[in-house]
């Protein structure tokens, strides 16, 4: 007889979904806390943390067109559809509420899943996102990339390069290779520490994902939200930092705001003990 393990045994396991599925890891011990990548479409590896595994059952989701996981739907949005997963991993894990921990478009993910399922949503951790991704945001963020190129620093210069470049039709070793080459932006100091961030870079994946459109507003929803929050950035953080963050803690009730000084898109492998102290409090 084939004993299925329990949705919360640590380990890997598969939530199937109609046509597809998802694969998802469990770690750790204490409240159920779901830590969503970003890209869209970026591996989910980089977000995992012992320390938190320490204080929460962690879930690491391998969200839907990469890794393990099965193929995005047709159609897929940019948000409702990680949305409507994560409501059935939630379902499938048989709990009441979770906390999520979401960064970059994780955070918009667990944004769209809290105002649409508040009642499943124990806490957020909202991790270097923002709360609309209009032209200005998209603006913003080239132009904070175009300002890290560093004449003293020769390669700031493929940096820029590479993530200026339109990354259309390209398959996932493409893909792959371009967020390679511009992985220092996200980085306050990459290359004053790079003997310890390069192997992230030799590590991280990215696949292809194609949505109708990239374009998110919850400024006006926000205020909906009554549960515990954190808003966590780096202060150098290019795409998601502090004007976003600021954004979010403004029109979320009671949300915490911290900034953490000496990191940029990554607080988590940058400064990751204070990133720890800043969730724990959600316990």
């Amino acid at each position: 007889m084939t004993i299925t393990p329990h949705p919360l045994t640590p380990g890997t396991h598969s939530l199937p979904l109609g046509d597809t599925h998802v694969i998802y890891h469990v770690a750790g011990s204490g409240p159920v806390m779901i830590a969503h990548s970003g890209g869209p479409g970026v591996g989910y590896a980089y977000l995992r943390s012992t320390a938190l595994e320490e204080h929460f059952t962690m879930i690491y989701p391998e969200p839907l067109g990469t890794g393990a996981s099965g193929p995005l739907p047709g159609k897929a949005t940019y948000d409702d559809t990680y949305a409507d997963v994560l409501q059935a991993l939630v379902d499938h894990l048989g709990i009441e509420r979770a906390h999520l921990l979401g960064h970059s478009h994780g955070g918009v993910v667990a944004q769209r899943f809290a105002l649409r399922f508040p009642e499943r949503v124990a806490g957020l951790v909202l991790y270097s996102s923002t709360p609309v991704t209009d032209a200005a945001f998209w603006l913003a963020a080239r132009d904070a990339t175009l300002a890290y190129r560093d004449p003293s620093v020769p390669e700031t210069a493929d940096v820029v390069e590479a993530i200026v470049t339109d990354s259309a039709g390209l398959d996932e070793p493409g893909k792959t290779a371009l967020l390679r080459r511009a992985l220092p932006v996200y980085f306050a100091d990459f290359f004053a520490r790079q003997d310890e961030f390069e192997p992230l870079r030799r590590a991280v994946r990215s696949w292809p994902v194609t949505f109708g459109s990239t374009i998110v507003d919850y400024r006006e929803e926000l205020h909906r939200l009554r549960v515990p929050t954190l808003v966590v950035t780096g202060r150098h953080d290019f795409i998601c930092g502090p004007v976003w963050a600021q954004m979010l803690h403004d029109r979320i009730p009671g949300s915490r705001l911290v900034i953490l000084e000496n990191s940029g898109h990554f607080a988590s492998l940058e400064e990751p003990d204070a990133f720890v102290e800043a969730v724990l409090p959600l316990l």
